[in-house]
């Protein structure tokens, strides 16, 4: 986790919209949220990988993920992830969907 996502990922949870029909409360969000928070290893990012990605606002991510030598990066936002003009082979990018079945099968 680094500054940036963190701000990120706060800022999605305090909005109303993509939440309108959950069963979830604010108040049990809050407490997901703090569970997964809890979870993350705090990272230094010390080198910026830029320019890469067309949308600046995408590359903490990918910086986040070298300093911190993830395998992978679950996103819907794959297009806008994949178009780096710098490339990690040992990074993958995944929609959500594909990552669930990719550690399935792993698992196996």
């Amino acid at each position: 986790m680094g500054n940036a996502l963190f701000t990120e990922i706060e800022d999605v949870f305090a909005r109303s919209t993509p939440f309108q029909g959950s069963a979830a409360s604010a108040k049990e969000r809050d407490i997901v949220l703090d569970a997964f928070f809890s979870r993350c290893r705090w990272v230094e990012v010390s080198y910026l990988w830029r320019p890469n990605l067309r949308d600046e606002a995408d590359n903490h991510v990918i910086e986040l993920a070298v300093a911190s030598g993830t395998k992978t990066i679950v996103t819907h936002n794959l297009r806008d992830m994949e178009s780096g003009e710098l490339a990690f082979p040992s990074i993958r990018i995944v929609g959500p969907g594909n990552a669930l079945a990719m550690w399935e099968t792993e698992e196996s």
